[in-house]
């Protein structure tokens, strides 16, 4: 009798192991088909420029093909909870941006938590925001803004691509942060905002640098500072927000995500690939076409950047008392 338990006992043990020695064997082999990385924005954007730049890159790493998906929708949410209900296997990958961190505190109701439920991979490419003023703005410094500003309470209005996004958000941190009085003006994208600030609709923009260079070289519109800690390389010449507002710092920024559970050895993996990819000259190039710098870090240094930049921009939201479209 003793003999029987001790074998029945051997072989559920031995079940038991199964599904995690095919979890690695798995893992040992990734990957065998095509991945794909869902995007949750249309095509042509920043977001999935991104994503075929570096799904580019993966595909001739990987040795498999790398399918870009777009998933428009909800702030890309619909992207996310896709990628969460998927298999955790490695074959689908969010392409994760701040949206992701923001949605959580605008969006209680959604039916995933995003820190919960999706498993950081790597980090690719940091971008500042840069803050315009329209030339009927006197001011050319940021405490000089900041002087003008505080004489017209309510009177100046800044605009950004959309409620709730970087740059939005970006323009309230200012607000709480520098103690002024300024009037959203949200547009849907960047394009009728940055004409609304050329033509004087709007008197601040906060905005990424991508296609702006040339406005602010011919000095249609003036850059007061850019919002990242450090200066821009495409734009060396603009001061740093930090410099006169301790402790300001915002950024759009792109990452990987996989489903929670996603076995270590094929998150490590794509991580090592990924932060191969960015240290290729050929992609830093076309990142700094975009104003945009490398961002490399492990799984877990891009899981505590997503964990501070969702309690960062918590805070912000409560505070200015945003809420969603």
């Amino acid at each position: 009798m003793k003999l029987l338990r001790r074998k029945f006992l051997q072989l559920a043990a031995g079940a038991a192991a199964l599904p995690a020695a095919s979890r690695f064997a798995e893992a040992q082999t990734y990957p065998v088909r095509p991945v794909r990385i869902i995007v949750g924005y249309p095509p042509g954007g920043p977001t999935d420029i991104v994503a075929r730049l570096i799904g580019q890159w993966l595909a001739r790493r990987l040795g498999q093909p790398l399918i870009v998906e777009n998933r428009p929708g909800a702030g890309s949410s619909i992207a996310t909870e896709e990628v969460v209900r998927a298999s955790p296997d490695g074959y689908t990958l969010l392409l994760v941006s701040p949206p992701n961190v923001t949605n959580t505190t605008l969006y209680p109701n959604l039916s995933f938590n995003f820190t919960r439920d999706i498993a950081p991979v790597a980090s690719l490419m940091r971008t500042p925001i840069v803050m315009l003023v329209n030339e009927s703005i006197p001011a050319k410094t940021v405490p000089e803004f900041i002087a003008y500003a505080k004489t017209k309470p309510g009177k100046i209005s800044f605009a950004s691509p959309g409620i709730g996004t970087t740059s939005h958000l970006a323009g309230e941190l200012f607000k709480i942060t520098a103690g002024v009085d300024m009037v959203h003006v949200p547009y849907r994208g960047s394009a009728p905002a940055l004409t609304d600030l050329l033509g004087g609709q709007v008197q601040v923009l906060f905005s990424p640098p991508v296609g702006l260079v040339e406005y602010i070289t011919t000095g249609k519109i003036r850059a007061l500072a850019v919002t990242t800690a450090a200066r821009s390389e495409a734009l060396p010449e603009v001061p740093s927000m930090s410099d006169f507002l301790s402790g300001y710092e915002a950024s759009a920024w792109f990452g990987v995500g996989a489903p929670k559970n996603t076995p270590a050895e094929i998150v490590e993996r794509l991580n090592k690939e990924v932060n191969a990819g960015l240290a290729d000259a050929t992609i830093k190039t076309r990142l700094a076409d975009l104003g945009a710098a490398v961002f490399v870090q492990s799984p877990a240094e891009f899981g505590k950047f997503l964990t501070d930049e969702t309690e960062k921009w918590a805070k912000v939201i409560t505070v200015a008392g945003v809420k969603p479209e």
